[in-house]
C-alpha cells in the first residue's frame, strides 16, 4: 500500500510540474503578442494622470486666487462700513426644485456694539432671476446703548429690514464714538476740571470749578434713533450753583445759560462751545 501511494504522489508532482511549465510558456507568449499594446496602455494612462494632477493644479491656484481675492474685498468692505463679522453661520432647512429655505447666523460688531442677527432667507427662482425674501429676523445688540436703539431694533424685526439695520446700526456707532473722543479729549486737556462718571462712552460730562465749591455745569449728550431710523444727537446744558449764589443771580445766568449754550451749538459747533465754558470754570 506505501508503496502504492508513493507512486501516486510522484505522478501527481509531475503532472503539477507539467502544468506550471505550461502556464510559465503561456505568460511568456501573452507577454511577446501583447506586450506593446500593454505598453502603450500604461503609457496613455499615465499621461491622462500627469495632465489630471496639470488641471488639479491649475484648480487648486484658481481658488487660491479667488479666495485672496474674497478676503481683499471683505478687509475693504468692512474698512467702510466698520462692521466686522467674527461668525456666519448658514444652515439650509429646505430645498426643492425652485425654493431654497436658509438659516443665517451672524455675529460681529460695529466699533464698540455688538451684534447678533438671525434669521431665515427663502430664495425663489422665477425664470432668469431669484426672489429673495427674509423672515424669523431677530436681533440682539450688546451695550449701554441699547436703550437708545431697542424701538429701532423692534421696528427692524418687524418690517424685516436688514439694510436699514446695519445702515443705521454704522451711523449710530459713528455719532457714539464721535461722543466719546470728544470727552475723551477734554477729559485729557483739563483733568482738573473734567469729569466723566460713567466714563467716555457714557452721556454726562461734569464741568466743575476747582476753586468754587458747588459750581458746575452739566452737558447731557443723547443720542436718539427713531423707528425709521433717524439718528438725531441732542446736547444740553445743566447748571448748578448753591443756594446762596441762586439769589444773587440778579441776571438769571441759571435760566439763560441752556438757551444761550444752544446759541453756541448753532453759531460755533461742538467742540468749541463746550471749551468756552470749561474756561469760565477753568480760572
Amino acid at each position: 500500500m506505501e508503496q502504492s501511494y508513493e507512486e501516486e504522489i510522484k505522478i501527481l508532482q509531475q503532472e503539477i510540474e507539467m502544468y506550471e511549465a505550461e502556464q510559465e510558456n503561456c505568460m511568456r507568449s501573452i507577454s511577446t503578442e501583447h506586450g506593446d499594446v500593454m505598453q502603450s496602455i500604461l503609457k496613455t494612462v499615465c499621461s491622462h494622470k500627469e495632465r489630471g494632477d496639470g488641471v488639479l493644479k491649475k484648480d487648486v491656484s484658481k481658488l487660491i486666487t479667488e479666495i485672496t481675492n474674497m478676503e481683499t474685498d471683505l478687509r475693504r468692505q468692512t474698512k467702510i462700513s466698520e462692521i466686522s463679522l467674527s461668525e456666519c453661520c448658514v444652515k439650509t432647512l429646505e430645498k426643492r426644485k425652485r425654493e431654497t429655505i436658509q438659516q443665517y447666523r451672524l455675529s460681529g460688531h460695529c466699533r464698540f456694539l455688538s451684534f447678533q442677527v438671525e434669521f431665515a432667507l427663502t430664495e425663489i427662482q422665477d425664470s432668469d432671476s431669484f426672489l429673495r425674501k427674509v423672515t424669523d429676523l431677530n436681533i440682539i445688540v450688546d451695550g449701554a446703548e441699547f436703550k437708545d436703539l431697542g424701538a429701532f431694533v423692534s421696528r427692524v424685526e418687524e418690517t424685516k429690514s436688514l439694510y436699514l439695520f446695519f445702515r443705521t446700526l454704522r451711523l449710530f456707532s459713528d455719532r457714539c464714538d464721535e461722543r466719546a473722543r470728544t470727552f475723551r479729549y477734554f477729559k485729557e486737556k483739563y483733568p482738573d476740571v473734567v469729569c466723566l462718571p460713567e466714563g467716555c462712552s457714557s452721556e454726562v460730562m461734569i464741568i466743575q470749578s476747582p476753586s468754587l465749591t458747588g459750581y458746575t455745569m452739566n452737558i447731557y449728550w443723547s443720542i436718539s434713533v427713531s423707528k425709521e431710523g433717524v439718528i438725531k444727537p441732542k446736547i444740553e446744558l445743566l447748571m448748578k450753583m448753591p443756594d446762596q449764589a441762586q439769589q444773587m443771580d440778579s441776571q438769571n445766568v441759571m435760566e439763560t445759560a441752556p438757551e444761550c449754550f444752544r446759541s453756541l451749538l448753532m453759531i460755533f459747533g461742538v467742540e468749541i462751545s463746550i471749551e468756552c465754558l470749561i474756561k469760565t470754570m477753568h480760572f
